[in-house]
């Protein structure tokens, strides 16, 4: 009953979002709370990424003694955490929304209390998170201290205007990037995160990879873009994010080629995503805003698959989660390997699958934005990456099976895991549709 209202609660706020989307944004709560396009469109994704987690996690969690109501409050209480970041316009709102989203990740962590990988990891990412929120809210106090306000708005009236004191503005910029490195999992503040991707239920490391993501990008958007976008601030965050991109394009890449663990490598590999992500916001540019949203839905819509692939191969007392495991798939499942090879291809940038678009989308922003440079190091970094994703649809297919136990899903995830896997090949044909979204809902809910 719980899994079934949980569904529906997300299927309620899907409703009403879509009901209510504006494309005038609109404040409440004293212009702490906006609803405009770009939030509509991230909830709206929120909810659908949410909603498909559920789905993949079921049988995983029930054959752990984890299909509990602790869990899916824990989801929720997440998912508003990500509504509140969506729609912040104001610093408190802001961290209010990161902390009820990151106070319940903690927990979902450490779910498993029997498991001492599952409360090492909990214990880890609650230190460091708790360090990351403490920049992030001393970065706000300077912010608060040279401009003498909370709203964003205003502090991006002020920033342009010359109404503040600079030194401290760029001091309080240094720290609330740091922190939002740290939440992002972006080099060098990636510590967290392959640990914690290990470490974690699989059904959790699922949740965490895939729908704060959009929370983290609107917070990015909120805070540096609209906040913080004045042209003299630009060059200084511009500088900083161009630093982190690079760090996380080369540790993401090189190091995942190391890992023997599906759940590490894909750890590395979400550090060397993010490098990409934060190309496409430190371009600058409407085009490059567009391209950095277009790039987490894709990245969020892979992630789902590859993860439920994770769960739907794991079973009661079996985790699923090493390179070898995936050995000999094709004979084992034909369709499923085929599923699992447009994921792969995918996350590579490999045409025709939508991942190929994606990166495709934020170079040519970076190329625009005159960093050329910085666009030939994504692409070295990219071929890099591609090896250790070629290397396990080589397992999948040239490998005889380790594991014969049959696969036999619930209806549900069969249908859901299938739809995941070709919208990897329907997007990469027709990427107009999300990419023309994604870049209309960035241009009407900012002035540039």
């Amino acid at each position: 009953m719980t899994y079934a209202l949980t569904q529906a609660a997300l299927a309620g706020a899907f409703a009403i979002t879509y009901a209510t989307a504006t494309v005038e944004p609109v404040t409440t709560f004293s212009d702490m709370f906006v609803d405009d396009l770009m939030a509509d469109v991230l909830k709206l994704m929120v909810y659908l990424g949410v909603g498909a987690m559920l789905v993949y996690s079921r049988p995983y969690l029930a054959a752990r003694g984890l299909f509990r109501g602790e869990y899916f409050v824990l989801v929720l209480f997440a998912t508003l955490g990500m509504m509140v970041m969506i729609s912040a316009n104001h610093l408190l709102t802001l961290y209010l929304g990161l902390e009820l989203l990151s106070l319940s990740l903690y927990s979902m962590v450490a779910l498993q209390r029997d498991s001492a990988t599952a409360t090492e990891a909990a214990m880890k990412y609650f230190v460091l998170g708790a360090l990351a929120s403490g920049m992030l809210l001393y970065g706000m106090s300077m912010l608060y201290g040279a401009t003498g306000t909370l709203s964003i708005a205003e502090l991006s009236a002020l920033a342009v205007s010359g109404g503040a004191r600079d030194l401290v503005l760029v001091f309080g910029l240094v720290f609330i990037v740091a922190g939002l490195g740290f939440k992002l999992g972006a080099a060098p503040f990636h510590m967290w995160v392959p640990d914690v991707y290990h470490g974690a239920p699989t059904a959790v490391t699922l949740f965490i990879g895939t729908a704060p993501k959009f929370a983290a990008f609107a917070f990015i958007m909120r805070l540096l873009v609209l906040g913080l976008g004045a042209e003299q601030l630009l060059a200084e965050w511009q500088d900083m994010l161009v630093l982190m991109a690079v760090l996380s394009l080369a540790i993401g890449n090189v190091t995942a080629i190391a890992q023997t663990n599906l759940k590490r490598m894909l750890a590395y590999s979400t550090i060397g995503h993010m490098g990409f992500l934060l190309l496409g916001i430190l371009s600058g540019s409407a085009i490059g805003y567009g391209a950095g949203m277009f790039y987490v839905a894709v990245y969020v819509l892979m992630s789902l698959g590859t993860f439920g692939m994770i769960l739907l191969l794991s079973r009661g007392g079996f985790e699923a989660e090493y390179l070898d495991d995936f050995k000999g798939l094709n004979q084992r499942s034909p369709w499923y390997a085929f599923i699992m090879l447009l994921l792969m291809l995918s996350m590579a940038g490999i045409p025709p699958t939508v991942g190929f678009y994606a990166k495709l989308a934020v170079l040519q922003a970076v190329v625009d934005a005159n960093y050329l440079w910085l666009a030939v190091v994504a692409v070295l970094f990219s071929l890099i990456g591609a090896f250790y994703y070629l290397r396990l649809i080589r397992l999948m297919y040239f490998e005889a099976p380790v594991d014969t136990a049959p696969i036999e899903p619930r209806a549900d995830v069969r249908v859901l895991m299938s739809l995941n896997g070709l919208a990897m090949l329907v997007f990469g044909i027709f990427p107009e549709s999300l990419m023309g979204l994604c870049n209309y809902s960035i241009q009407a809910s900012f002035s540039f």
